[in-house]
This record gives C-alpha cells, structure tokens and sequence, in this order.
C-alpha cells in the first residue's frame, strides 16, 4: 500500500484488546497501533505488569523503547538492575538481555514502541 493511500487513525481505549504474554507471569499487552492498522513502520504497545508479575530473561531481535505509564517495577538490563516508576524511559538495543519484576502492591503500565518487522524473543535460561 503506498503512503498516499494510508488513511489516518485514532483509536479509542476500549478497543484495545490485552493478551497474556505466554512466556510471562502476570503480563498483558495490547497492541495501539501496529501493522493490523496499516502503520507501516512502527508499532505502539501497552503492557501491564501485575503486582507479583514476573518476565524471563530474555532477548529480542529488534529495539525497543519504553516509556513507563503506571507504578513502579524493576527492569533487569544486562547485568543491571534498575526500579523504574511513572515517567521513566528506557531504550533497550537489539540483543540485550533484559526482564521484569513487579514487587509492588500497583500494577505497572508501560509503552513500548519497536520497529515493525519480525522480533523473534529468546528467552535466557
């Protein structure tokens, strides 16, 4: 589909629907925008992380950066550990191993926008 036939979008909240993340325990996402809306090179994610809520270690095969929308939650990059909370970013490079842990009583929330294209993930025993 060429550019000039691309239509714009907005939509609404209640449209989105929220998926569990196979790999992880108390994870959600749904996609805002994406390839199913005719976005040709980026897609909008929203996560949930549920109080308890535990993500592998693992690694993707594209970029990802985040903007952290809702509570506070710890984000494992590298060998590092950093809690993030309300107004944070993070830029996460292809190939960089990276988890989550929700140790608070709120769920947290997040944006993450990723490249369009395949993102095969790895999980890290």
């Amino acid at each position: 589909m060429s550019e000039q036939s691309r239509q714009p979008l907005v939509r609404r909240g209640e449209e989105i629907e929220y998926t569990n993340v196979g790999a992880a325990d108390g994870m959600a996402k749904g996609v805002l925008v994406g390839p199913e809306q005719d976005a040709p090179n980026l897609a909008i994610r929203r996560f949930t992380l549920e109080p308890g809520a535990t993500v592998p270690k693992h690694t993707n095969e594209i970029e990802h950066e985040q903007y952290v929308l809702a509570g506070e939650y710890v984000v494992g990059l590298g060998e590092e550990e950093f809690t993030v909370s309300e107004g944070d970013s993070l830029f996460i490079p292809a190939g960089v191993v990276h988890w989550y842990r929700n140790e608070g009583d709120e769920q947290g929330a997040f944006i993450c926008a990723v490249p369009d294209g395949d993102d095969e993930i790895d999980l890290v025993e």
